[in-house]
C-alpha cells in the first residue's frame, strides 16, 4: 500500500513480517496503513512479505525458504530445504524476495524498517544511524548491533540504497494496543521533514 505524497523525495518502506512465525509487526504495519498518510513522504507498507509462512506459523515460506537468507548480498547456500535457515536454490529464488527486491529497486527507499521478533532491540549494525537512534528512543528499545547474516533483506537493500534499511526486533508475543500505537507513531515521526 502506498500512502502520502508520491512525489516526495523522502520514501519510507515498512515491512511488517518477513518470517511467518514473527507476525507482531503486521499489527504495526496495518495501523500505519489505516492511519493518515504523511504530508512530506511517500510511505510504502507491506504488512506481510511471507503470508504462507504466517498461515503455517513457520519461519520459511511455502517452499521452506528463510526469505531473510534469500537476497543477493552475501548469499550462499545454507541448510537443507525446510531447515530453519535454508537460503533457497539461489538469490531471489523465491517469489516473495523477488517482489520485495523489485519494490526496493523501484522506489529506492530513503528509510526502510523491516520488523522481526523476539529480541526487543533496534539493530544498529547497518542503516541510517540517526533514524535508528531516534526510533529506538521513541519506542523504548535498546539500540544494539546485531549479527549481519548472509542473504539478509536489509544487508542487500543497503547495497542498493546506501544506509537506508534497518531491523526492528519486536518483543516476543503479540503486541498490545498501546505498543502498536507507539511503534506506528514512531514510524510516522520518521516520515516527517
Amino acid at each position: 500500500m502506498e500512502l502520502g505524497d508520491s512525489r516526495a523525495a523522502r520514501r519510507v518502506l515498512v515491512v511488517g513480517c518477513v518470517h511467518g512465525d514473527e507476525p507482531a509487526g503486521v499489527a504495526v504495519a496495518d495501523a500505519i496503513a489505516t492511519g493518515p498518510g504523511p504530508a512530506h513522504a511517500d510511505l510504502w507498507v507491506v504488512s506481510a512479505l511471507n503470508p504462507d509462512g504466517m498461515a503455517a506459523r513457520t519461519r520459511g515460506n511455502a517452499h521452506g525458504v528463510d526469505l531473510n537468507r534469500n537476497f543477493p548480498a552475501g548469499w550462499r547456500p545454507m541448510g537443507a530445504p525446510g531447515s530453519i535457515h535454508y537460503s533457497g536454490t539461489g538469490p531471489l529464488s523465491e517469489p516473495e524476495s523477488g517482489l520485495a527486491a523489485s519494490l526496493v529497486r523501484r522506489i529506492r527507499p530513503t528509510v526502510a524498517l523491516w520488523f522481526h521478533q523476539h529480541m526487543a532491540v533496534v539493530d544498529g549494525s547497518e542503516g541510517p544511524r540517526d533514524v535508528e537512534r531516534r526510533f529506538a528512543r521513541e519506542v523504548g528499545l535498546p539500540l544494539r548491533a546485531l549479527t549481519d547474516h548472509p542473504g539478509s533483506a536489509t544487508g542487500w537493500e543497503n547495497t542498493v540504497v546506501r544506509d537506508s534499511a534497518f531491523v526492528v526486533e519486536l518483543p516476543a508475543g503479540r503486541l498490545g494496543v498501546r505498543a502498536v500505537r507507539r511503534y506506528a507513531a514512531a514510524v510516522r515521526h520518521i516520515t516527517g521533514p
